[in-house]
């Protein structure tokens, strides 16, 4: 298991880093960082013994986390930013459907489960909906919305 980053490399984090109850002085589910900011790395190490774990400073936030090789990219590697977050509770923007048969309505609610960042097609997310379940859709950025408060 190699380190894909040395100590002083820059990197970009790809998910928000929230407060998993060991950055003291903030409250547990706090953000720390926000996803597309950059920070250099100042330590590297493991957790339990098959992850690597990286200390970044990121200057802005003035804050040293810890982050898992797959929440970073390299500083060089393509950034596209996105409106939703891995677990955030979304909703259809529009009726969604699948061999031209409507399987989840406008409107109806849902969970980001994971995203892909591509070039050419932008962002896909990975979505579950609440009425199609065990069938987790691939689903662009603009058939999204965000759940509001009053959509419960």
């Amino acid at each position: 298991m190699l380190p894909r980053w040395d100590y002083g490399d820059t990197v970009r984090v790809t998910r928000n880093v929230r407060n998993d109850g060991t950055f003291p002085g903030v409250n547990t589910g706090e953000l720390l960082v926000r996803r597309g900011r950059v920070g250099h790395v100042r330590n590297v190490g493991t957790f339990l013994q098959d992850q690597v774990i990286y200390s970044v400073h990121f200057l802005d936030e003035g804050r040293v986390v810890g982050c898992r090789e797959e929440e970073l990219i390299g500083i060089d590697e393509p950034w596209i930013e996105s409106r939703f977050e891995v677990r955030q509770k979304i909703r259809a923007a529009r009726a969604l459907a699948i061999r031209g048969e409507v399987r989840v309505p406008a409107g109806s609610r849902g969970e980001i489960l994971n995203l892909e960042r591509n070039e050419a097609q932008g962002v896909i997310y990975h979505a579950h909906f609440d009425c199609l379940p065990g069938n987790p859709l691939q689903v662009p950025e603009s058939a999204l919305a965000e759940l509001e408060a009053n959509d419960d």
